[in-house]
């Protein structure tokens, strides 16, 4: 379970980051730097959820 939520957790970061550098980098002043911080939190909360499977 631990591999599966591991996997998941890569392929959204992965799918994030295409979809941020496709975007642009200069989004920062329209609540790009919220979005990133809040994707930079779940990424934390699935990091401590594998680590405890």
């Amino acid at each position: 379970m631990g591999n599966l939520l591991y996997l998941i957790a890569v392929v959204l970061v992965i799918i994030w980051v295409i979809g941020f550098l496709f975007h642009g980098l200069g989004t920062f002043g329209d609540g790009g730097l919220i979005h990133a911080l809040l994707v930079i939190a779940i990424i934390l909360i699935l990091f401590k959820v594998i680590r405890r499977a």
